[in-house]
């Protein structure tokens, strides 16, 4: 495990590649963690949402971050999504449960459905950073979860838990974004869930992102990223300019769906993923393909 990552730089939310009959194809898995790490992601995230954890068996999770951690080596940071329940009690279990060995932290969204206070979220977490051994990673993503995390309730956390070092920001509010990187605490990392926007947010003090696109284009949106990070707008724009057109045609269906579509397009495995999800349609995958074409991306 290497030593205090800060998560800065790209965090690539790895997908989870799968053959047409469903099951994992651990052979394309593998080819996928080489082409981030050698296109120069700073750390891997397994077992988010991109990479359809909530439709993993726990034995199915259990192979996945095992395999990644295997075929990983130390090279660069492991994160593990872990999304375990919305009940707090069960989500903690799964914790003292859960094998870190090669985890360098964990990436963590709210209780979905449910609907808690502020003071719910934040007991919430803290249950989670009592019993976290590596870094916790905040997701803020209200548009699945139902409910934003306050930036005052993300500050109180990050000073009551200093294992929570960060948050994954997906809002889509630049009020928000804006706030965090005004008031946040030192040890506390913004990190934008929105690679489309995320050039923008990096202006205002972001420090980078832990991305869909990068499994597809690894070199071009890290590099994006440590241009921004080195205050090169201009430059980073260029590459920013080269995905714009591509991102939309990721998520017309959902995510991971157009994101493995473009991945199958590159000669990595198959667009199959699992119900509620379907594969992209021949129709909009058409539109993807003529996207990446038009931007000389390969």
């Amino acid at each position: 495990m290497t030593d205090q990552p800060n998560f800065w730089g790209t965090g690539v939310a790895l997908v989870t590649p799968m053959k047409t009959d469903g099951t994992i194809d651990f052979d394309q898995l593998s080819r996928i963690i080489e082409h981030v790490i050698t296109g120069g992601v700073e750390y891997i995230v397994s077992l988010g949402t991109t990479g359809e954890a909530v439709t993993l068996t726990t034995q199915e999770c259990k192979q996945v971050v095992r395999f990644t951690v295997g075929e990983v080596k130390g090279r660069i940071p492991v994160v593990a999504g872990l999304f375990g329940s919305n009940w707090t009690a069960k989500l903690v279990q799964y914790v003292r449960d859960f094998d870190f060995s090669g985890i360098d932290g964990i990436l963590s969204s709210s209780p979905a459905y449910t609907k808690p206070s502020q003071e719910g979220l934040f007991q919430h977490y803290a249950a989670l950073a009592r019993e976290s051994p590596v870094p916790i990673i905040l997701y803020n993503v209200p548009g699945r979860t139902g409910m934003n995390i306050a930036p005052e309730t993300m500050f109180r956390l990050a000073k009551t838990h200093t294992n929570i070092v960060a948050v994954k920001e997906a809002s889509a509010s630049l009020d928000q974004i804006q706030k965090l990187t005004k008031h946040a605490p030192d040890h506390f990392t913004i990190l934008s869930g929105d690679d489309p926007s995320v050039l923008s947010h990096m202006v205002h003090g972001v420090k980078g992102a832990i991305s869909v696109i990068a499994n597809a284009f690894p070199k071009t949106f890290s590099d994006m990223i440590r241009l921004g990070l080195d205050g090169k707008f201009a430059d980073a724009d260029v590459l920013h300019k080269q995905m714009q057109d591509i991102h939309s045609w990721l998520y017309v269906e959902g995510n991971p769906v157009g994101i493995k579509a473009a991945l199958e397009y590159q000669g990595f495995g198959t667009r199959q993923v699992r119900l509620p999800l379907v594969p992209m349609s021949e129709s909009n995958q058409a539109k993807l393909v003529a996207a990446i074409e038009t931007s000389g991306l390969k």
